[in-house]
């Protein structure tokens, strides 16, 4: 029997509590949808693998001449980080565009295009009920039939699966398992699975090769996710009172998910931001002080690599931040510049793929601080101010 208080235990231990003292903490969810993901993404690969003949041929149908990767929130946050991979692969535009803009700017937006264009939105849900991202979708399929449809979500049994892709030749549908259907408040297992997803598709023609990486980054995680749990936990201790998070292209998509993740997770409390490396020292930089954390997510790119380590060593030299914390491949040497490190076996993999590995440091971050606050991971807000599925407004 364990009688720590819950943020005092290992993630391993939290995993281990009684049903009726997970219910209690409110951790029956976010903890084993934490600790499940290296498991369910060789399972999301495996059902793109099943659909793979099946996506190749709507492909090849719809022969798109650019992608609009679309989702609210953390299902943004899903296209940024695929888009750069996909106008590499691709070799087409692809750009990022949240349902939340599209809502109200959708006909300027469209009226920019070519006549001749093929456009393809892939759109990231993990229930398939947000209230933007279906109207959105209703708008779309109803008023722009050029447009063809690739639908990802974590459950059959939203909207976005149960009616937009039944009997529309320009809508496909890939419905992951619903173990990545995350049942609290904070988006962990959808989030990667469906940025993996993401990259299955960028990668559809070789995607044999890419299973490799996938088993890779799956074993890597799977053999440090309690490792990084635990320095999320020493961190929340701390209680920092701004926490800013750093990356460079699609990393900076993960330090926009992380500044979420322990922003909702804290209920508020930690003050939170994400930037791209440089970009912070044009002007965000002033706002840190002695009370906050920086985190910095280091490329795998040897140019970027100099850059980034040269911000945080100015961050250091400044004595801009209260602490500094750098996760990078273990080819590097970090601890001159962070008081912090977390090493990770990851060196000869692109950028891309650290997205997965990386996230989960935010993920443990945001879950212990959660609980060091008193507050109930599974449904930290309190307040009720944000919602697991964001609820309808009133259009008049």
């Amino acid at each position: 029997m364990i009688n720590a208080s819950p943020d005092q235990l290992t993630l391993d231990e939290i995993l281990q509590l009684s049903p009726s003292a997970k219910a209690s903490f409110g951790l029956e969810f976010t903890p084993s949808e934490i600790a499940q993901q290296p498991e369910t993404w060789l399972e999301t690969l495996g059902i793109v693998k099943t659909m793979r003949s099946e996506i190749v041929s709507f492909l090849d149908t719809c022969s798109p001449t650019s992608v609009t990767l679309i989702g609210a929130g953390t299902s943004d946050y899903i296209g940024r980080a695929v888009a750069p991979l996909l106008r590499s692969i691709w070799k087409i535009p692809a750009q990022a565009v949240p349902s939340t803009d599209l809502l109200t700017e959708m006909k300027a937006m469209l009226e920019s295009e070519r006549v001749e264009s093929r456009p393809l939105w892939i759109s990231f849900s993990r229930s398939g009920d947000s209230f933007e991202g279906v109207k959105v979708l209703e708008a779309a399929i109803d008023r722009y039939p050029q447009i063809a449809h690739l639908i990802v979500t974590c459950s059959k049994d939203g909207k976005m699966a149960s009616e937009f892709a039944i009997g529309k030749l320009n809508v496909l549908c890939i419905v992951l398992d619903d173990k990545t259907n995350d049942r609290g408040l904070a988006m962990t297992s959808s989030f990667t699975n469906m940025v993996l997803a993401g990259q299955c598709l960028a990668q559809i023609q070789d995607l044999a090769d890419f299973e490799g990486v996938v088993s890779r980054i799956s074993a890597i995680a799977a053999d440090h996710l309690s490792g990084i749990a635990d320095i999320g936990r020493k961190i929340a201790a701390e209680r920092f009172e701004r926490i800013c998070f750093l990356g460079s292209g699609p990393l900076r998509a993960v330090a926009d998910e992380s500044s979420l993740k322990v922003l909702e997770l804290s209920g508020g409390f930690h003050s939170t931001m994400s930037e791209s490396f440089l970009g912070l020292r044009h002007g965000p930089l002033s706002w840190l002080n002695k009370d906050s954390l920086v985190v910095g997510f280091v490329s795998n790119d040897a140019a970027k690599q100099k850059i980034e380590l040269g911000l945080l060593e100015e961050v250091r030299t400044k004595a801009a931040a209260g602490s500094i914390l750098a996760i990078g491949p273990d080819s590097l040497d970090l601890n001159s510049i962070a008081d912090t490190t977390i090493a990770l076996p990851l060196s000869t993999l692109a950028d891309d793929n650290l997205a997965l590995p990386y996230v989960l440091f935010a993920q443990c971050l945001g879950l212990y601080s959660s609980l060091t606050l008193g507050l109930k991971p599974d449904a930290p807000s309190s307040d009720g101010k944000i919602r697991r599925v964001v609820s309808d407004i009133k259009i008049a």
